[in-house]
């Protein structure tokens, strides 16, 4: 069957002056001569992009969209009108997303997290922000401490909302984030806990041991721009930490107590500073 708005392997049936006419259980449909593959030849089977083209004809192309039909993707709006805004997503046709599927209205030049659905009743391919009502935690495969995908998706009061492997919801706390982050980033990430109720908390390291050995790096980096000193120690307070290291104290306290034990740093009452070759 047809897959609209995916790749689908059809077999090539017929030649024309402006294409190739390839073979599907929806009839004909036309994959026009400048994506045509050099070498081409009738019964060849080629991996094509179906979609609808500005004339609501189904259409292919080699082309390769940012994403397909069932994909969260990060997309930039490139136009608004009064049907919607229109996204860049790596084809000639724009992809629509409808006032009714914004959320907040879209600006153009700004980036949005959208994912990418078919409208059943028109068959065409749309874009939605309401990314909530897409996701569902209700069954899960995924367990604690499993390696998974995350894309922010938005700013909460407790840190970002983040989808997970492209189907569940989850949370990744501002206290366990010491980088800049912004919606739309992909980030790898971990399963830090599954709540009774199914909720997810994630983070973007596993366990503590992971972080040390970048944060012994930060930290001799620093001292290294600050001429082998720092005013920091195992009594400072965590904010001071976070803002000058962009790490917790705990790993900061563990990258210390290393680099002590390695005689690369000396631990006074009001700072470290780097051990002299």
């Amino acid at each position: 069957m047809l897959a609209i708005g995916k790749f689908n392997k059809l077999v090539v049936k017929k030649e024309t002056d402006f294409g190739l006419y390839l073979e599907s259980d929806r009839g004909e449909i036309l994959l026009p001569k400048k994506y045509v593959p050099t070498g081409t030849q009738i019964g060849d089977t080629l991996d094509v992009f179906i979609y609808r083209d500005s004339e609501d004809r189904l259409i292919a192309t080699t082309l390769v969209p940012t994403a397909q039909v069932g994909d969260f993707a990060v997309l930039p709006v490139v136009a608004v009108n009064d049907c919607g805004a229109f996204l860049d997503w790596g084809l000639e046709k724009h992809l629509l997303a409808p006032y009714r599927e914004q959320g907040g209205k879209m600006l153009k030049g700004k980036t949005y997290v959208v994912k990418v659905l078919l409208d059943e009743k028109t068959e065409r391919i749309i874009a939605s922000a309401r990314i909530k009502r897409f996701l569902s935690n209700m069954t899960l495969d995924v367990t604690e401490g499993e390696d998974v995908d995350l894309l922010v998706y938005h700013l909460s009061p407790l840190g970002y909302q983040v989808i997970i492997n492209n189907q569940y919801g989850g949370l990744l706390y501002g206290t366990d984030v010491f980088r800049q982050i912004k919606i739309g980033d992909k980030l790898r990430g971990y399963i830090k806990k599954i709540r009774e109720d199914n909720k997810i908390d994630v983070a973007l390291r596993n366990y503590a041991y992971e972080e040390v050995p970048e944060g012994k790096e930060k930290i001799i980096q620093a001292l290294e721009k600050n001429d082998g000193s720092l005013p920091l120690n195992d009594k400072s307070d965590p904010e001071e930490i976070k803002e000058s290291l962009q790490m917790s104290k705990k790993t900061f306290k563990k990258a210390i107590g290393s680099l002590y034990k390695e005689k690369k740093i000396i631990l006074l009452p009001d700072r470290i500073e780097l051990v002299k070759n």
